[in-house]
């Protein structure tokens, strides 16, 4: 953590919600469909892991996506994400109900998005995040741009990053074991 710039590591230690765009984040951005209508998408175990450890460590996680799809309440309520918000073509103003309701500063949020629809939040949130293959348009609106890509370890990455910088990276070694 010694290689995280000082700035950087004062947004990470405020940070007690990480709120989650889904395709292209989440997911690879591809989308499949078959013959009769059913939608599938792939996520990454790592990622979803990776949640998980940050759950436990007390920074809540929210998905919100512009699409809406069982395949999404079906992977939140695998990894117990209990705030979903699906259909979400402001996302600012949703990102602002979320504010106003669990009574939170922009300072105190991060979040990944990938694509245009996305830059309103990334440039209110007190972290904001994007994924190696993001839109280009994204990236002057971003404080860190994961190595790895959308659906292929950006999500841990990230998860990975905040959970250093806020200390708790000695307990998830000693846990385990590594």
């Amino acid at each position: 953590m010694n290689d995280l710039a000082p700035a950087l590591r004062e947004k990470l230690l405020k940070i007690r919600v990480l709120i989650l765009d889904v395709d292209g984040v989440l997911t690879d951005g591809r989308i499949i469909i078959d013959d009769d209508g059913k939608e599938s998408k792939f996520f990454d175990v790592r990622d979803g892991h990776g949640l998980k450890v940050l759950m436990r460590y007390g920074i809540d996680v929210i998905f919100m996506t512009g699409r809406n799809s069982r395949v999404v309440e079906h992977r939140a309520r695998e990894l117990g994400v209990k705030e979903v918000y699906q259909g979400i073509w402001d996302k600012l103003a949703c990102y602002e109900e979320i504010l106003t309701r669990r009574k939170l500063t922009d300072e105190e949020v991060a979040f990944v998005g990938d694509d245009i629809v996305d830059i309103p939040v990334l440039r209110r949130v007190g972290f904001a995040a994007t994924v190696a293959d993001a839109a280009d348009e994204t990236l002057a609106y971003v404080d860190y741009v994961a190595k790895k890509r959308g659906g292929r370890g950006a999500v841990r990455e990230i998860c990975n990053l905040l959970l250093k910088a806020q200390g708790y990276w000695p307990q998830v070694r000693e846990k385990y074991q590594f």
